[in-house]
């Protein structure tokens, strides 16, 4: 997209799906209400520009409507473009490179106590706390994911991009400082909520540029699912949503993302038990996880390895001194429940 008119790279994006509302020339806010909504307060779901193709109220205005989007940029040739994370199924994780105090050992990573062994010499930014994270899970570091979309920021910053399927499970938008949901010191998350700024958008601080590698958003791997569910960021299936002024975003395949919400939520039950050292029914609930993991897999809606490798995290939180025995038990349920291929449908 590097090198087009805002409005080409504001066109491609709707045409793939992406709802989008321009920005302040030169800026990464949204363009201003107009003055009625100015001074009128109003809930931004009911707004009555949005059917005079309006674009009031931000990524609430966000549409896929090319002859909306060619009316905003003829009006405003120099708007930036902002894409509605939440009506695009993207969870954007925002790593930041502020000059900042580095908190405390407990605010780094919530929930992960960090050894004092640990040495922390150097570490400043969302690019050393995303990646003691990924350490710490032993996974690639999302910032040198090639195959998802990577936009560098003005600031020094990076935006990954990730898709959920649509059916799958929804996150929140969150600071990387908040207290009830955050996955790292200077890492936010849009997604739900939120907006985030398009690659190619050019603000008086700089270029939103991607980086080599996709040019796509890839879909949001397993254990960064974990992680944000973790962490707080799973969306109330009854929570309101902004809804796009027109056509969302393409259905994904709907058993894929039914499929990630169930095993999801049987690791949680494993990794709860975290709480006990002994009891809670642990070798049952792991051995559910294990069985529905291998159906699901086996029915082609999961990887394996990825579920494996999930499953056998979420063990070691629960009971880390008995790897060996984990292991056993995710192998044990991988093979009988790839003796029955399972589809979502089938549990609740």
């Amino acid at each position: 997209m590097t090198g087009r008119e805002p409005l080409d790279v504001a066109s491609w994006l709707a045409q793939h799906g992406y709802p989008v509302h321009p920005l302040v020339p030169g800026a990464k806010t949204p363009a201003p209400n107009c003055p009625a909504c100015t001074r009128v307060e109003h809930q931004p779901q009911d707004c009555p520009c949005h059917v005079r193709r309006g674009w009031c109220h931000g990524f609430h205005s966000a549409t896929t409507d090319l002859e909306t989007i060619r009316a905003w940029w003829a009006a405003e040739p120099g708007f930036g473009i902002g894409v509605a994370c939440g009506l695009a199924g993207l969870v954007v994780i925002d790593v930041d490179a502020h000059t900042a105090t580095l908190p405390g050992r407990e605010r780094l990573l919530p929930g992960i106590a960090i050894h004092e062994a640990v040495d922390l010499t150097g570490l400043q930014s969302g690019f050393d706390t995303l990646a003691l994270l990924a350490a710490h899970r032993k996974r690639l570091d999302p910032c040198e994911d090639t195959t998802t979309l990577r936009v560098r920021t003005p600031s020094g910053g990076m935006h990954i991009w990730y898709r959920t399927p649509r059916s799958g499970p929804r996150f929140r938008s969150s600071s990387g400082s908040g207290t009830k949901a955050a996955l790292a010191w200077q890492v936010d998350i849009r997604a739900a909520n939120g907006y985030i700024v398009a690659p190619g958008t050019r603000t008086r601080a700089g270029h939103y540029q991607a980086l080599p590698g996709a040019r796509r958003p890839a879909p949001l791997p397993l254990w960064l699912v974990a992680e944000l569910t973790r962490t707080g960021h799973s969306v109330d299936t009854t929570e309101p949503q902004a809804a796009a002024v027109s056509s969302p975003r393409p259905r994904a395949p709907r058993p894929a993302g039914d499929g990630r919400r169930v095993l999801v939520s049987l690791v949680e039950e494993v990794r709860a038990c975290a709480a006990n050292p002994t009891g809670m029914a642990f070798t049952e609930k792991l051995n559910r996880a294990a069985f529905t993991a291998g159906g699901l897999a086996q029915a082609g809606h999961l990887d394996e390895a990825e579920c494996r490798d999930l499953l056998l995290q979420a063990a070691a939180e629960a009971r880390p001194h008995q790897s060996r025995r984990n292991a056993r038990i995710v192998e044990t349920g991988l093979r009988a429940g790839s003796a029955r291929p399972i589809h979502p449908k089938e549990r609740t």
